[in-house]
């Protein structure tokens, strides 16, 4: 993992900090819930329906100084932008080859005192049927828990829900997580179900 991203920064990051917390304002929006106070945990979030998302997501994070990486397909990677994606806390996958992906975050998640990693569980902006699963064996294989956020565009609010334990359970799990979602409205709803 790079060490220093956009949200290490020195100055950098405090800057971020402010001018986030009023453009958030001036469009809007307001922040719901604190940062949990554990240094290592998958944070989803969901809706996943739009390119905005990403402009959002970062948004919270310096409004809540959250240190993230988040993970995209390596296609968003490409010369010369690879750089800058990467100081974003980008993490470049590559779809082609599943199942590494989960191991080689589970052992990031070993290797380091604090880590926080942003999955959208529905892997794509495109409608989904089910959600992946790839964050829930990250979580439960590092022993870390799960932190439910949320991009609410119809109330204009941004949350960070209570910490989820995975229990080991994975379909129960999936039920309980996928309710917290239900009446929460993406940029384009018509692209998210939580059923």
């Amino acid at each position: 993992m790079r060490k220093t991203t956009i949200f290490t920064t020195p100055l950098l990051n405090s800057v971020l900090h402010h001018l986030a917390r009023v453009w958030l304002r001036l469009l809007g929006w307001r922040i719901v819930g604190t940062p949990p106070e554990v240094p290592r945990y998958v944070l989803i979030g969901a809706p996943h329906t739009s390119n905005w998302d990403f402009f959002y997501m970062l948004l919270v994070c310096f409004s809540l100084r959250l240190q993230v990486y988040w993970m995209g397909k390596n296609s968003l990677f490409p010369w010369p932008l690879g750089g800058l994606m990467r100081w974003l806390g980008g993490i470049p996958v590559d779809r082609s080859k599943p199942g590494g992906l989960v191991q080689d975050t589970i052992d990031a998640f070993a290797r380091e005192e604090r880590l926080i990693v942003v999955i959208p569980p529905e892997g794509t902006r495109s409608r989904v049927r089910q959600w992946k699963t790839g964050f829930y064996r990250i979580a439960a294989g590092a022993g870390v828990p799960i932190a439910l956020g949320y991009l609410d565009f119809r109330k204009k609010e941004a949350g960070l829900a209570t910490l989820f334990t995975p229990s080991g359970d994975l379909d129960a799990d999936m039920v309980k997580i996928r309710s917290f979602y239900s009446g929460v409205v993406g940029r384009n709803p018509e692209m998210f179900s939580a059923d």
